[in-house]
């Protein structure tokens, strides 16, 4: 089993910056990806960004000249700094950890992070 907690999400304001952090323990892979999805009231869960094991990283294009994904791996930890966070950015955010060999999703419980204008 994985167990994945985030922390870091906060009531910011629209221009703000913020870090979340998700801490993974128990089993490891060989080929994975680890990173962050999003989802608000009504809607599917999106997603924002992700770490690949053998290197590289891909991003919403939402996103993706606002924030960036990176990885501690001696701490088995993933974070995703965001930037210029505007008020749809609001949501809580999953940290998710994907075992490629078995295409098997593994989810955190979420951090809420909520953007005022």
């Amino acid at each position: 089993q994985v167990q994945l907690v985030e922390s870091g999400g906060r009531l910011v304001r629209a221009g703000d910056s913020l870090r979340l952090s998700c801490a993974s323990s128990g089993r490891t892979f060989d080929r994975y990806t680890m990173g962050w999805f999003r989802q608000t009231p009504g809607s599917e869960r999106e997603f924002v960004a992700a770490i690949f094991s053998h290197g590289g990283s891909t991003y919403s294009d939402s996103v993706k000249d606002r924030f960036i994904v990176s990885a501690d791996n001696a701490k088995n930890t993933v974070f995703l700094q965001m930037a210029s966070l505007k008020p749809e950015d609001t949501a809580v955010y999953y940290c998710n950890v994907r075992d490629m060999r078995r295409m098997y999703d593994y989810w955190g419980q979420g951090t809420q992070v909520t953007v005022s204008s």
